[in-house]
């Protein structure tokens, strides 16, 4: 697909073609300021004939406004299946939260976007396409954008579709194309170890975010498998370790979940596991999923609950929510849709 490639592989692209190199760079236009093929009016008819089967089939097939002003897209692909992304806009910009794979198979007992297992991975240019589709929906272009901000936190693990998500990190921060600063991207992983490692290696600046949970392992393995995969120890090493090579901080997101990890004593853990680690922990008010049937902890007790965190030498803060009334929740509105519930 054409939105998998970049401005160099681009040009390398139209040479195979035969066709002259500036129509690759009008290609290149065309995809990252989110044009639909039909679109297009600067190219010969012959050309899209040629590139057709190639050029990205992503759309928005449905879009939902929040009465907080938040934005969320169905996007449906080639095949027919679809994600949800979110777009939230705060006075310092605009963020987008972008799923990395159809549905996930990860299983946390919390999380809607596991419901009905992992269909696929998303490519690096499906991964883009939403970037660039909601970047067009604000009326910005891709030397104007609109978009500030990317969280990789939708649907999906990210570092379970590793090798597009990478080659995603690069498509996004090249200076040819929208040019997002690596700084300006949060990825959010459930703690997969050995992926961990491999991202403090690729020279990315990304803020590493850790969906952690729980502040010990038991507690951990009743709502994360993973957790009977990876101890926390081995998680907060690799934290360490990207602490080390990328000198940037490491986010901690705490989910509260009622009368299970929302206790006075799981605070005192979580001090005790986190003292002197270079972070800062975002404490989550669950959004309540019918089908798991776990009750969230009230913003109330989610605020006293970062005062003990906070007297215990924790940086914390309690997650600002944002669009509750159209399923806000990762993998919710999807699964909506899916059920022409939305």
């Amino acid at each position: 697909m054409l939105s998998d490639l970049s401005f160099e592989e681009m040009k390398d692209y139209v040479v195979e073609k035969g066709v002259p190199l500036f129509r690759g760079s009008q290609i290149f236009d065309a995809i990252y300021n989110g044009k639909e093929l039909n679109e297009i009016t600067n190219l010969p008819k012959s050309l899209l004939e040629q590139i057709m089967g190639d050029y990205p089939k992503y759309k928005i097939v449905k879009r939902y406004e929040s009465k907080d002003g938040t934005k969320k897209y169905i996007i449906e692909f080639h095949d027919g299946e679809v994600v949800e992304c979110v777009l939230m806009s705060y006075k310092y910009g605009n963020t987008i939260c972008v799923s990395t794979q159809v549905g996930c198979r990860m299983g946390c007992k919390f999380c809607a976007s596991g419901l009905n297992g992992l269909k696929r991975n998303l490519t690096a240019g499906e991964i883009l396409g939403q970037v660039l589709l909601v970047n067009k929906d604000l009326g910005g272009t891709y030397k104007n954008r609109k978009i500030t901000n990317i969280v990789l936190m939708g649907s999906g693990e990210p570092l379970d579709n590793y090798d597009n998500v990478i080659r995603f990190l690069r498509l996004v921060t090249d200076g040819k194309g929208i040019n997002i600063s690596d700084r300006n991207i949060s990825l959010s992983t459930c703690g997969l170890v050995p992926e961990i490692y491999r991202l403090a290696e690729e020279g990315l600046n990304i803020t590493l975010t850790i969906s952690l949970h729980a502040p010990n392992d038991e507690i951990r393995q009743r709502t994360m498998p993973i957790a009977n995969r990876y101890s926390i120890k081995e998680i907060l090493a690799a934290c360490r370790n990207y602490i080390n090579k990328t000198k940037r901080r490491v986010a901690i997101e705490y989910t509260l979940i009622k009368g299970v990890n929302d206790s006075k004593v799981c605070a005192e853990e979580l001090i005790g596991l986190l003292k002197g680690l270079l972070c800062h922990v975002n404490v989550i008010p669950l959004n309540y999923v019918k089908e798991r049937g776990l009750a969230g902890s009230t913003r109330k007790e989610s605020y006293q609950f970062v005062g003990l965190l906070e007297r215990g030498g924790l940086s914390a803060t309690v997650r600002r929510t944002m669009g509750e009334d159209i399923a806000g929740a990762c993998g919710q509105l999807r699964n909506s849709y899916l059920g022409g519930e939305a």
